[in-house]
């Protein structure tokens, strides 16, 4: 067993968190859609009864969920997960794509850049560093053995 990585643990909790917060998103309706971004299409379907923006919203929670599984795996906090090191991989890069982002928005279509696009954006950064330097960290431990596909 490897040392626990603080930094993949951070990233675990904040995916949690962010997971929680959408499924509060679902529980308080149109308004929480707005509010947190989702437009104003999504949450007058949600309003009329529509069925989309609930599972679009839970179907996301899930994702971020199981982002944190793998973060917590990979911090050591339980056994290791199936294809650890892609998925920890492709997940800090999605989370600093979408943070990082912002950057040719903001100079190419400032139209589009909201208060909302700014702070998520610099949130999905801190999540993405945290899963990127906590990757890093445990890259080498994270190497299948051959005993362990015995």
């Amino acid at each position: 067993m490897y040392k626990t990585n603080i930094f993949l643990i951070v990233g675990g909790v904040l995916s949690i968190i962010a997971s929680l917060l959408h499924v509060a998103i679902v529980l308080g309706g149109g308004d929480w859609y707005r509010f947190f971004g989702a437009g104003e299409e999504l949450a007058a379907m949600d309003e009329a009864g529509a069925i989309y923006p609930k599972l679009l919203t839970l179907g996301i929670a899930a994702v971020l969920f199981s982002w944190a599984l793998y973060a917590f795996s990979g911090a050591g906090l339980f056994k290791r997960l199936p294809l650890i090191r892609p998925i920890l991989f492709t997940i800090a890069a999605i989370y600093l794509v979408r943070g990082f982002g912002l950057v040719p928005l903001w100079l190419f279509w400032p139209e589009h850049v909201s208060a909302f696009v700014v702070w998520s954006s610099f949130v999905c950064m801190i999540y993405g560093l945290c899963y990127a330097m906590g990757t890093w960290q445990v890259w080498n431990n994270l190497r299948i053995r051959k005993e362990e596909n015995l």
